[in-house]
């Protein structure tokens, strides 16, 4: 099986040794996207709610370099730092996927990569 290394400068570049996603028999499968601006790599958000957007934006771009949709998407992992924010997280998540949304897992960790709230990861498939 062939892998593709998926690239886009619409989503955070790698801070580490990694890609943003690698393509691999019909499946796409995403880094962990933060809530980081691609162009000044600065955190975006002040609550988790906000933070959430962005990194499902910053994954929503890697998904469509890949050349899939949200529709593609078949599994997403939510990391956050408070499952207390779960309703705000969810209200936000809900926007991303209004119709047949994905299997997904939030899992709380006590910390994520530059100190954010909330880290997406996402899994597509092409039909």
């Amino acid at each position: 099986m062939s892998r593709r290394i998926i690239t886009t400068k619409r989503a955070p570049g790698a801070i580490g040794p990694y890609n943003q996603a690698i393509a691999a028999g019909g499946f796409l499968f995403t880094a962990g996207q933060i809530p980081m601006d691609p162009d000044s790599m600065q955190i975006v958000g002040k609550t988790a709610a906000e933070q959430a957007g962005h990194a499902l934006r910053n994954a929503q771009a890697v998904v469509e370099a890949g050349g899939m949709t949200l529709a593609d998407v078949v599994k997403v992992t939510v990391f956050i730092r408070d499952m207390n924010q779960f309703a705000a997280i969810n209200e936000v998540y809900a926007g991303f996927f209004p119709t047949d949304p994905p299997a997904r897992s939030v899992v709380e960790v006590s910390r994520l990569p530059k100190d954010v709230l909330v880290e997406v990861e996402m899994i597509a498939h092409r039909g």
